[in-house]
């Protein structure tokens, strides 16, 4: 099940596995939202190479802004899928802790 919402700090927090089925939900609602400091991935379980698509269109137009896109909470699993797909070297990332 995925869930993506607005978290506590001006987030947008997302929750448990982001593919290609949730891809489309997942960018519509990044795209309509006025402004975000990072991504919540404190309770992200699963990210695949189309919900890396979602980040990298979004970093692209937050480049374009002047910004940059920070994902935090992010835990041992998806960071290394970002190491591994070269990611962790495109955005900001902060683990989580523990």
């Amino acid at each position: 099940m995925f869930e993506i919402g607005y978290g506590g700090d001006g987030t947008i927090a997302f929750s448990g596995r982001l593919d290609a089925a949730q891809c489309a939900r997942a960018q519509a609602f990044v795209d309509a939202a006025d402004a975000y400091v990072a991504f919540d991935f404190s309770q992200l379980e699963y990210i695949s190479s189309a919900g890396l698509g979602v980040l990298l269109k979004t970093h692209k137009r937050l480049l374009a802004a002047g910004g940059r896109l920070r994902l935090v909470g992010v835990n041992r699993h998806i960071y290394d899928i970002l190491r591994f797909s070269g990611f962790d070297q495109v955005f900001l990332v902060e683990r989580a802790a523990g």
